[in-house]
């Protein structure tokens, strides 16, 4: 990590499973990447910055350390911060697939304050991509910015959270879109896995024909 950001411990990517982890065919298409800071500190998040690898779709998720009303000591809660965000045009194309993206406070959908955790998110409804994950994760307090580099333009422009909120409306269910695209990706390859490599048989036998099995028009 540079010096600019701010000391974690980045635990490599978690892949989802779905039945029996030991099928190939179980694969869900989403990995999970929780980034931590040493207790007792917490981190008031000002801009995320990251190198894509091959990830479509991305949330993150951020574990908050707050007073409780009734009680004196505090309490952690959850709360999503960026959902669903597009990070590759095409899963099933290059394009994006290793854009360097930076994620500022002000595009998040809820104050990013007195941060335990942060939980990254994947998909990637394509199995094109065997790997996909995020690279050079940094996670930069108030005050400090990433070093200038290369930025995809459309997510350098992202509109602030007000629009982000309305961002998913009149489009289809991105759950529902990546769990039909897994299934016919599961009914593919069970069916390869099933072809019989056995030739058709034809109807002669010692290059004679059953008259049985001849038909007159």
């Amino acid at each position: 990590m540079a010096q600019e950001a701010v000391p974690c411990n980045i635990r490599a990517p978690v892949p989802l499973q779905l039945g029996d982890e030991k099928s190939e065919l179980s694969c869900s298409g989403v990995n999970v990447i929780d980034v931590t800071f040493p207790a007792p500190q917490t981190v008031n998040v000002q801009e995320i910055s990251f190198k894509n690898y091959y990830t479509a779709f991305l949330t993150v998720r951020i574990q908050q350390r707050r007073k409780s009303e009734s009680r004196k000591n505090k309490t952690t809660i959850w709360q999503t911060c960026v959902r669903n965000l597009r990070l590759m045009p095409n899963p099933h194309m290059e394009e994006g697939s290793q854009d360097y993206v930076s994620l500022c406070r002000q595009q998040m959908l809820c104050d990013a304050d007195n941060v335990t955790t942060i939980r990254f998110i994947l998909r990637q409804p394509s199995p094109v991509w065997l790997t996909f994950t995020l690279e050079e994760l940094r996670i930069n307090p108030p005050g400090r910015q990433s070093p200038q580099k290369q930025f995809s333009w459309w997510l350098s422009h992202l509109p602030p959270r007000e629009k982000l909120q309305n961002l998913h409306k009149g489009l289809p269910n991105p759950e529902r879109v990546s769990s039909e695209v897994q299934r016919m990706w599961v009914l593919t390859e069970v069916m390869r896995s099933s072809q019989s490599t056995a030739t058709v048989g034809r109807f002669d036998v010692d290059g004679c024909y059953d008259i049985n099995l001849l038909s007159y028009t």
